[in-house]
Order: structure tokens, then C-alpha cells, then sequence
């Protein structure tokens, strides 16, 4: 037996049954069973793996040729040719890894050149860059909110924001999604000081691939006095006329405190950062401890990150090209009879009928060479079952007419509604 082959099947011949376990591994054990259960047997979206990349939306799975529809590649800037020059460059000049922290000698010329870029990019005084998009959340709200402040936070924030807000030390609440008047409630019955108070939001949610209200929420926290940070992960590079995300596009830049953001997607390597307004907030980077204790990003990655921020801001083109494909395919799918669970844009979601039905789906798409991402509960909204879609400006107007034949010849069979 092959040393992959436990982690293939989704099983290990040497691990207990859930019957013999008890307490915390009886419960962590019992959902994987739970999931086990509903998919029936068979490919496991954990467990699927890509045995070679051929570009930043082809790959091969299970000896299989397959077209990712489940990348956050949004304008395939890892493959770019411009991005891995500038990353081999990096390589051999400064080696595989800073293998030190910022506070130590791992504070490197181009994570300085790095955070200039960001900052210039949203026309702020300053940006710090983290090792990680969760860890510039953690940082960023950790280090701006403690004990005795209050966090508001749209009650579909990514996982990153609710970790934060528990880790802070401060008092934490949802206001209801999109909801401004649900936060202007809120801030009013608030017995916490506006200037103690932080809003949280995300730009565009990932889930179902809708639009924060950026603007509505800012201005009623701007109203009671509070300090707004915006999540820009999915938005960089997609919206706004210079593609600095949702908050550029509804105007609202000049409400909004601090922007973080990731590089995990539309810039195509790994890391976070945060933008700031205030001056005040140079010092995070003495109180985020995801900043001050881990090691700054390997030097290819900070290289390739400054280059595709460079692109993002020099070529519209890649945004408009990937905007045409974005609604081509969500009107096509649409027109088929699926079920969309925001406008259209890049990202997506494709409703279920429950596990079992989310699956199987699954499953076909990933037999006819679509991969897409299954969505299961406790991570959705409401309990739903979503296929999350991703277009990408280096999908070609074929990839989309495949995904689109697949969907039509899947759709009597799923039943969608």
C-alpha cells in the first residue's frame, strides 16, 4: 500500500472507530462521519488531489485534463510570465526564504518595496504586509480592538474576521448581512463609546459571491462615530475603475479606516495585507502578533506579489475581459435554470437540494473534467449546500461553452429549483 493511498480513500486502516472514542475526538471524529455518510461513498472534495497544474485554470485530476471553475486565479496572474521572472529573479538573488520575522532579519528591502506598492495602489500613507490573507485579518482587528471595545461584524464574515473578533479580548456582535439599518440599531442601543466601537464588513462575500453594502453600512457607522475595516480579499482586482475592490467602486473609500486584503487571489501568490488612513495606525505593526511573530514571506513571493500589483493597476483590460466572461457564464446558467445566489460576477453559487444532491453533483461535474468548489454546512449561510463557481480572465470562451454544455445536459437530472 502506497503511502498516498489513507489519504486518497479518506480513510486510515490504524485509526479507531467513532464508537470507541469519547468527548473532543468522539465530536471531531463524528462530523467527519456525518459528511462521510451523506456523500455516499466515493470522491471526497478534502481528499481530491491535483496531480499537475498546466496554467492557472487547467489542470489534471485523477489522470483526468480539468478545468478549474473552482480558482480564485481571477486573472491568472500566477502563470504570468511577467510574475515568474520576477519571482525566479528573487530566487536566486535572495534565496528560498526570509526564515526570520520582521522584527528580526527578516525585514527585507523588498517587503519595505512591497508595502510602498500597496499603499501607493490604494493611495494611503501606509500599508503592512502579513505572511497570510487570516493572519492580516487576526492582526488588524486584533491589534485595533481589545478589552473593554466592541466589535460589529456582518454575520457573514469569513472565518479569519470571527476568529479575530474572539481572539481580541473585546466584546463581539453580528449585525444582520448587508443590513445597515440592523447596524444602525445596534450602535444605537450600544452602551460601548462610538470611539470604542469597530465595523467589520467584507467587500464581496465569497460564499455566494454577492456585494457588501459598503457604502450604507460605512456611512451609518460614520454617523455613530465608529472605526470601519473593510475585507477586500475577493474584490481586489475585480471591482472598482483602478481595482481597488467594492469599497472603490460604491465611493466609499474615504469612510473606510482600514482595508485588508489578501494575495491568495487576484494576485496569484500567498500573503495579506492592511491599508491605513490614519497615522495612528502605524502602530499594528507593534501590536499585531501575527505580524511581529511569524516569518515574512519568502522573497519569490513578495517579487511576484509587487509585480501583479503592478499589472492590476496598468491593465484594465484583464478586468473588463474577465468581467465579459463572468456574466456570459452566470447568464448561461441562469438561462438553464440554476438557481444564482447573487448578481452576476466572478464568483458564485449554484443552490443544492441538501448533501446528498450537492455531492453527487459534485461528483458528475468533476467525472465530465469541471472542478468546482462544494460548500457544506457549518460554512454556508442558513445551512445551504452551494457549488461555488470562480470565472477567471484566463478561462477561454471554450472553457465557459464546456461548463455551460455540462450544466445543460446535468439539469433535468439535478432538479434544481
Amino acid at each position: 500500500m502506497s503511502d498516498s493511498t489513507p489519504l486518497q480513500s479518506g480513510r486510515a486502516d490504524n485509526v479507531a472507530p467513532t464508537s470507541q472514542l469519547s468527548g473532543i475526538l468522539r465530536r471531531v471524529s463524528g462530523f467527519g462521519d456525518i459528511l462521510q455518510r451523506s456523500m455516499g461513498g466515493g470522491d471526497h472534495p478534502l481528499f481530491i488531489q491535483i496531480e499537475r497544474i498546466d496554467g492557472p485554470v487547467n489542470a489534471v485530476i485523477s489522470g483526468r485534463p480539468t478545468t478549474l471553475f473552482g480558482t480564485n486565479s481571477y486573472l491568472g496572474l500566477n502563470f504570468d510570465p511577467r510574475c515568474i521572472a520576477s519571482a525566479e529573479e528573487a530566487l536566486r538573488t535572495w534565496g528560498t526564504g526570509s526564515t526570520a520575522s520582521r522584527l528580526a532579519s527578516g525585514n527585507q528591502i523588498g517587503h519595505a518595496n512591497l508595502e510602498q506598492a500597496v499603499a501607493d495602489f490604494y493611495q494611503r500613507p501606509d500599508a503592512i504586509v502579513f505572511s497570510t490573507g487570516f493572519m492580516a485579518n487576526l492582526g488588524a482587528i486584533c491589534g485595533l480592538a481589545g478589552e473593554g471595545d466592541l466589535i460589529l461584524y456582518d454575520a457573514f464574515c469569513h472565518a479569519s474576521i470571527i476568529d479575530a473578533c474572539r481572539t481580541s479580548g473585546a466584546t463581539f456582535k453580528p449585525f444582520r448581512h448587508n443590513d445597515a439599518a440592523d447596524l444602525d440599531r445596534i450602535l444605537g442601543e450600544s452602551t460601548f463609546p462610538a470611539s470604542r466601537t469597530l465595523v467589520v464588513l467584507e467587500g464581496l462575500y465569497s460564499v455566494w459571491g454577492d456585494v457588501g453594502f459598503v457604502k450604507d453600512i460605512a456611512t451609518v457607522a460614520k454617523r455613530h462615530g465608529a472605526l470601519v475595516l473593510v475585507d477586500e480579499a475577493h474584490g481586489l482586482g475585480l471591482y472598482g475603475a483602478n481595482g481597488r475592490g467594492v469599497t472603490e467602486a460604491q465611493g466609499a473609500e474615504h469612510l473606510v479606516d482600514a482595508i485588508v486584503g489578501t494575495f491568495s487571489k487576484s494576485v496569484g501568490v500567498i500573503g495579506g495585507y492592511c491599508v491605513t488612513v490614519h497615522p495612528a495606525l502605524k502602530s499594528l505593526r507593534f501590536l499585531a502578533r501575527s505580524y511581529l511573530y511569524t516569518a515574512s514571506l519568502p522573497p519569490a513571493v513578495v517579487a511576484s506579489a509587487r509585480t501583479a500589483i503592478g499589472i492590476i493597476q496598468s491593465e484594465p483590460e484583464l478586468r473588463e475581459d474577465l468581467w465579459r466572461k463572468a456574466e456570459r457564464f452566470c447568464r448561461g446558467a441562469s438561462a438553464l435554470g440554476y438557481s444564482l445566489r447573487a448578481d452576476p460576477g466572478p464568483v458564485g453559487a449554484l443552490h443544492m437540494k441538501g448533501l446528498y444532491q450537492g455531492f453527487e453533483f459534485w461528483r458528475e461535474l468533476l467525472s465530465r473534467g469541471i472542478y468546482v468548489n462544494l460548500l457544506v454546512p457549518p460554512a454556508t449561510p442558513n445551512g445551504e449546500v452551494l457549488l461555488r463557481f470562480s470565472v477567471s480572465a484566463a478561462h477561454q470562451d471554450s472553457d465557459i461553452d464546456l461548463f455551460l454544455s455540462v450544466l445543460r445536459d446535468m439539469a433535468p437530472k439535478a432538479a434544481i429549483a
